[in-house]
């Protein structure tokens, strides 16, 4: 099946072998999930956004559950919002969007959900990939590929870096060494695509933020 850009960020956040998420800070994967469906909305054609705002360009259902959830939210009547305020508002809700693409991403195959108990008390669920399935490496190869060589990206690999420029997961993609010499090349990606200068500007900033307040470490 195809990927949406949610549930590829989302393999990018799971440990390839264990299944279990990466040792980030959850606010970060949050943030990076929500922006990735805005994303997929905006290039569906459903809303627009720009540096300050974000509007409603048709609330017609999309057929994706998760999207559609989201954009039902982004129509209903209240207060307008900016991009920032919508990306946190829907971070709030971030465990359940996530549990809903890693449940698609269980029914369609490409993962296998585990549940044990940790210390024979605590309840533990992890989602390993399902052997035959390449859909994980094969999205963090293709972006190492975008971000170590010298072509141009697609426009939505380009967004997904944005995203992880964005959200301080490049290093899900790339050694320390190499991150520091692609480092220029991330930032000319992350700037290619309109949708990464706003609603990746506003990842960055609530990203910032949370790191000032002691959020995220």
């Amino acid at each position: 099946m195809a990927l949406t850009m949610p549930e590829e960020i989302l393999l990018l956040l799971l440990d390839d072998q264990t299944g279990k998420p990466v040792g980030l800070p959850g606010p970060a994967g949050d943030l990076a999930v929500v922006g990735a469906i805005l994303m997929e909305l905006a290039l569906a054609g459903r809303i627009d956004t720009d540096l300050d705002g974000l509007s409603v360009v048709s609330a017609q259902p999309t057929g994706d559950p998760v999207l559609d959830g989201v954009l039902a939210r982004l129509a209903a009547p209240g207060p307008a919002r900016t991009s920032r305020g919508w990306i946190q508002e829907f971070a709030k809700g971030g465990g359940l969007l996530r549990t809903q693409l890693l449940e698609r991403l269980v029914q369609g195959g490409v993962l296998r959900r585990v549940e044990n108990r940790f210390l024979w008390v605590f309840p533990e669920r992890r989602y390993p990939k399902v052997e035959g399935r390449a859909d994980v490496e094969e999205v963090r190869a293709r972006l190492r590929h975008v971000l170590l060589d010298d072509s141009i990206p697609d426009p939505r690999d380009a967004l997904l870096i944005g995203l992880a420029r964005a959200t301080a997961l490049v290093p899900l993609l790339l050694s320390a060494e190499e991150a520091a010499k692609a480092a220029p090349r991330v930032e000319r990606i992350a700037a290619l695509e309109e949708l990464s200068r706003s609603l990746g500007a506003a990842t960055r900033d609530i990203y910032a933020a949370l790191m000032r307040q002691g959020a995220i470490h």
